[in-house]
């Protein structure tokens, strides 16, 4: 791999894989609160909504039922309105800072990715977001998926610079 491709490489990665956080804003730690409670409220919306209902996902993957590809589907159109309006109104955080968006490409690992959180995903009856919550409705066998989730993320970061982007 010649010196262009690499620069093009590690390009891709630290706009694809890496957190662009550019906020120097510093909080006392009781700011964090807002996102308990938001994330109680979200949990809340996931189990009446049975988003976390493991026969859900099953029927998902099986084609039973239009349930969560609805819920998926209106995710993205209520994702997409957003990004719309917070371009076109230049839309800033509550704090008064700009919002980026940066162009992505695709490669092939997002393929080999999106397959193994698929099969992850319906073999389990979980996706990274709604753990938290069927851990917390007395699902505790999640904590199972819970824990070998954070081993994958461990595992990803371990070898990421091994790995084609």
């Amino acid at each position: 791999m010649n010196i262009k491709d690499q620069n093009k490489d590690f390009e891709t990665r630290s706009l694809d894989t890496v957190c662009i956080n550019e906020s120097r804003l510093e909080h006392k730690w009781y700011h964090n609160l807002k996102y308990l409670v938001i994330g109680i409220l979200f949990g809340i919306v996931f189990i009446k909504a049975e988003i976390i209902s493991w026969y859900r996902i099953q029927e998902m993957f099986r084609f039973q039922s239009f349930h969560m590809y609805g819920v998926i589907g209106s995710a993205v159109v209520v994702g997409i309105i957003s990004v719309f309006l917070i371009k076109k109104f230049n839309i800033k955080t509550i704090y008064g800072e700009k919002i980026e968006f940066h162009d992505k490409t695709f490669n092939k690992g997002q393929i080999y990715g999106g397959l193994i959180f698929g099969l992850g995903w319906a073999i389990t009856g979980a996706c990274p977001g709604p753990l938290f919550a069927q851990i917390g409705t007395g699902a505790t066998v999640m904590i199972v998926t819970l824990f070998f989730a954070i081993v994958g993320t461990w595992v990803y970061g371990y070898f990421r610079d091994k790995l084609p982007h």
